[in-house]
């Protein structure tokens, strides 16, 4: 049997992957493990605005009080929200109903331990384990011992408080578009940056359960670019389906992505000598330009793999303040355990107010170098690490690239494709280079 959890919770089409069967084993699981060192363990659930949320909540706040847990539901509220209050409220644990970016089809369940972290993998594996076993082994409670349900939407002002409390800097006169995916954040977003003092003409802020990410949010960001421009504004966020990401847009209309924005907010803490151990945790994918850019600011660049999680684990063992991906999902040290879209934007909002100048300026401090990304389909991904024809091919490359390049080859977790990427000044060198190492790959694998 494949491995349930993925590298970001239970994911799948809702209602014929993720059934509410499943999301109830999950919940009774999640009850019973938690409950073995907390008694009458409680459940923070929140979830973005999918048609299948309120299912499959209904469904996994059923599976908790069966096993005796309590379920705090949340309603719509950005998954760094959950986190949050799981972590403020001694909750036993956060639940997220949410698919993130995906279309709104799917959807998925992911959990927090009481800490608000996600959990280890050595959890859900045991968690995984119970839902297989099946609830047929243990004892059911009865009589008071069964969970209950209490619905709590109001909790979601705590969040905004928080929020609020974290930007010391007035934000008036600032004019910004912000693009809420119809998802986790169209209330909570307008409602934080009303209450700072911004300007905002609002888009996609109108869900009806199945518009989240249609055409707009973080992935596809044309409307809320050509928004910018129309309004004269003087930034554009873009959030995703579930508010832990954010992408801008400066003022020009174009697009400032995790990198420039992790540079951004970065640069200014090193010049308040205020950046932890002067040091950015970024993934592989990160832009050389990026490490240019910290580098030329005094700083230095730790580097994991791809996904947040592995980020703030790096975060956690090396007292870092500040991590993140490329993709806008950003970790603040001092205020988040998981990446939170809206606090990005604040904290961005806050930089660009205090520097005076504009965001295409700020963005300017780093060069965003061209890169290419080729993915070979292979009949087996077995022994591509190890294969010296392609080991040959990558050094060749990158010989030929210098100091001014790189190629970052590494196989797909989901399908079976090799990604080759090359990155560096000139596109059209890049392109021949990926391709030839695309091609090794294709002769040796194939």
């Amino acid at each position: 049997m494949a491995r349930l959890f993925g590298t970001d919770g239970v994911r799948g089409i809702a209602n014929t992957e993720l059934t509410p069967e499943l999301a109830f084993r999950l919940g009774w699981a999640a009850a019973y493990y938690f409950g073995r060192e907390h008694a009458d363990p409680q459940f923070m659930i929140g979830r973005d605005t999918r048609v299948s949320g309120q299912m499959l909540e209904a469904a996994l706040a059923a599976g908790i009080c069966s096993a005796g847990g309590h379920a705090v539901l949340l309603g719509v509220i950005p998954t760094p929200g959950v986190a949050w209050l799981t972590s403020t409220s001694g909750s036993a644990a956060g639940v997220v109903i949410s698919a993130s970016h995906n279309p709104f089809a799917d959807n998925g369940i992911k959990f927090f331990s009481g800490n608000g972290y996600k959990l280890p993998d050595a959890v859900e594996d045991e968690l995984e384990e119970l839902v297989a076993r099946g609830m047929e082994t243990l004892p059911r409670p009865t009589g008071k011992a069964v969970g209950g349900i209490v619905h709590q939407p109001e909790r979601i002002r705590e969040y905004e408080d928080f929020l609020c409390s974290t930007v010391k800097t007035e934000l008036t006169g600032l004019k910004a578009v912000i693009d809420c995916a119809n998802g986790a954040a169209y209330a909570a977003a307008q409602s934080v940056l009303t209450r700072l003092g911004m300007e905002l003409c609002v888009l996609n802020a109108e869900p009806d359960g199945f518009n989240i990410n249609a055409q707009c949010g973080s992935t596809h960001m044309e409307g809320l670019q050509a928004a910018v421009l129309a309004r004269q504004a003087d930034i554009g966020l873009a959030f995703d389906g579930d508010a832990d990401r954010c992408l801008a847009v400066d003022e020009t209309g174009q697009l400032v992505d995790g990198d420039q924005i992790m540079v951004i907010l970065a640069n200014e803490l090193l010049q308040r000598n205020a950046l932890k151990q002067a040091t950015l945790a970024t993934t592989v994918m990160s832009n050389i330009g990026l490490h240019q850019a910290i580098k030329n600011a005094g700083g230095q660049v730790m580097v994991t793999s791809v996904g947040d999680r592995y980020v703030l684990e790096a975060m956690q063992k090396n007292g870092l303040s500040l991590g993140g991906e490329q993709s806008g999902h950003i970790i603040f040290g001092e205020y988040s355990t998981t990446g939170d879209g809206l606090m990005t934007a604040l904290q961005l909002l806050a930089a660009l107010k205090r520097s005076g100048k504009q965001l295409s300026h700020l963005g300017g401090l780093m060069t965003r170098f061209p890169q290419v990304l080729v993915n070979v389909r292979v009949n087996s991904k077995a022994g591509w690490e190890t294969n010296a024809k392609i080991t040959a091919a990558v050094q060749a490359a990158e010989q030929q690239l210098g100091d001014m390049g790189r190629v970052l080859v590494r196989a797909s977790g989901t399908e079976p494709l090799i990604r080759v990427m090359a990155e560096g000044p000139e596109l059209a060198e890049l392109e021949q280079l990926a391709e030839q190492v695309a091609q090794v790959i294709r002769g040796e694998l194939n």
